[in-house]
């Protein structure tokens, strides 16, 4: 349990920061500070005494003392509370209303950092242990009972999911009587039980995400919450557009899943993905933009003033402009495990970064297209030992001669009809992957390039877009504005943009762009064609 404590502890200075704002307190021995369900708890910052944090079983997960402080990522966003907390003796601290450190935060960058980097370090490590968070009790055959696993794993809430078909007497005793259609019971903290529920309505319960009136009137409505999607929002809501967040899944989109982005402008240690979405939300929502999620995009009709998106749960959302902002999703290898490898030793892009990690090191690309040669030819330039799997039986059927020559030039071994059927290592760290044939290879990292589909199906003909599906900006649209899809008003920004680099930092000066051109065409009035 020791990785669970990520303790922590404020200097002097901070101390009487927090004491301008808070209030001092006392607590005895024994007393409790806040309890598993709450919705709503102080920030506390131990002056003098010891504090103990328990999960409903009342094990001790970790201890705080003198200048340690207590919390994680739902102080901040109000989310139900997984753990409570005691006094062990007698304590003297400061207590911070939540609206009040938001606020603090924003002025004082090193605090901002300590307690952003503690909280959520501290939500990651409770990910780890078992018995914390909220209870998912349905089979694996059901697809309501995976889609609700897969929403707490994509917004990183502590979760255990009990199988009532594999041996679980107890989970199945919980759900006696139930139909299958019922399923999954999702138990969450503070003794509330749903029956079957939808992940918005897990996600409102746990206070997660913010429910939306049946019709929404902003100036800027924003669909997709990836890197593009909240920086808009950031610039959006900064520059006094009213400015709503629509997000299906999980805030952050596919970004806010890496276990770390290296290449990111400013953080020449690499940031999670995590710990960037979580700063750009705080940031967005510091502005006065709304986020909702998750509220699943169904359709969009542009108007002559206002457009409209259509969303799940009957709700719709009227807009002088939009950003979409949806993303792409790269095609990843139907192999278990894979996610514990993404963002370490899996990756779907082969840049500097990755080319300096590689050096040296025996690495596998997996694609026949230009793009895995071209990411081949990188690497091995790089002093990577690189072996290229295709599975067709000859490369030139999909990649161009002059890159089949670079990899040959560049020492890159060329595989046939090879496919990935299991990676192995552990922590993240790959280590061998073992082919459809039985084959295994030692390979310390591993490039994907197997494609990306863009998230846009909802859209139908709505904006013009490529043969992939990919939307249409610029000129290419026949719009005058660079990311201005075919219909004025109605912008695209990121990965789901035809021509995008398909990077992070690109995404995020993509979305800033598309607020100062939302501005220059509000400036002129809405005029559809």
């Amino acid at each position: 349990m020791a990785a669970v404590s990520t303790r922590a502890v404020l200097s002097a200075s901070q101390l009487e920061k927090l004491a301008e704002i808070g209030e001092e307190r006392t607590a005895a021995a024994g007393e409790g500070l806040f309890r598993i369900g709450d919705r709503r708890y102080p920030f506390i910052a131990i002056l003098e005494g010891e504090a103990a944090i328990l999960d409903a079983a009342g094990n001790e997960i970790a201890r705080h003392g003198r200048f340690g402080f207590l919390g994680e990522m739902n102080l901040l966003s109000g989310q139900t509370v997984y753990l409570g907390a005691v006094a062990t003796e007698p304590m003297r601290y400061i207590a911070v209303e939540r609206e009040a450190l938001r606020a603090l935060l924003f002025e004082d960058g090193p605090l901002s950092d300590l307690l952003l980097s503690t909280f959520i370090a501290r939500r990651e490590a409770l990910q780890r242990v078992q018995g914390i968070g909220m209870e998912v009790i349905g089979p694996r055959s059901s697809a309501k009972t995976s889609a609700i696993v897969e929403f707490a794993r994509r917004n990183r809430l502590p979760y255990v999911w009990r199988d009532p078909e594999h041996g679980d007497d107890a989970a199945a005793a919980l759900v006696a009587g139930l139909d299958a259609a019922d399923l999954p019971l999702v138990r969450l903290p503070g003794d509330t039980e749903l029956i079957g529920p939808s992940a918005g309505q897990v996600s409102r319960a746990l206070g997660v995400g913010l429910e939306l009136a049946p019709h929404e009137e902003v100036d800027l409505v924003v669909v997709g919450a990836g890197p593009a999607g909240l920086a808009a929002a950031v610039y959006g809501a900064s520059e006094g557009l009213s400015t709503l967040v629509v997000e299906g899944t999980a805030l952050g989109g596919q970004a806010g899943t890496s276990r770390r982005i290296e290449n990111y402008l400013g953080f020449p240690a690499g940031i999670s993905g995590s710990e960037l979405t979580t700063r750009a939300v705080t940031q967005a929502r510091k502005f006065g933009a709304r986020t909702a999620t998750p509220y699943r995009a169904l359709s969009l009709e542009p108007g002559a003033d206002r457009h409209v998106v259509r969303l799940e749960d009957e709700r719709e959302v009227s807009a002088r402009a939009v950003l979409l902002a949806t993303g792409a999703q790269y095609r990843r290898l139907p192999v278990d495990g894979l996610a514990a490898f993404e963002g370490l030793t899996v990756f779907y892009a082969a840049g500097p970064p990755e080319a300096q990690l590689c050096g040296g090191r025996r690495v596998g690309v997996i694609g026949g297209g230009n793009s895995a040669g071209q990411a081949a030819v990188w690497l091995a330039r790089g002093g990577a030992l690189v072996t290229l799997l295709h599975r067709r039986g000859d490369l030139r059927e999909t990649m161009s001669d002059y890159l089949i020559h670079e990899l040959g030039a560049a020492g890159v071994v060329v595989r046939d009809r090879s496919e990935v059927a299991a990676l192995h290592g552990e922590d993240g760290m790959l280590e061998a992957v073992t082919l459809a044939d039985g084959a295994t290879m030692a390979f310390s990292s591993l490039f994907l390039f197997l494609g990306a589909l863009p998230c846009t199906e909802w859209l139908g003909g709505a904006v013009a877009h490529d043969g992939n599906g990919f939307i249409l900006t610029g000129p290419p649209a026949g719009a005058d504005r660079l990311l201005e899809t075919s219909v004025p008003g109605i912008f695209a920004a990121g990965d789901v943009r035809s021509g995008s680099t398909k990077r992070c930092a690109a995404a995020v000066g993509e979305g800033a762009m598309a607020v100062q051109l939302v501005h220059a065409r509000l400036g002129a009035g809405l005029v559809t064609t």
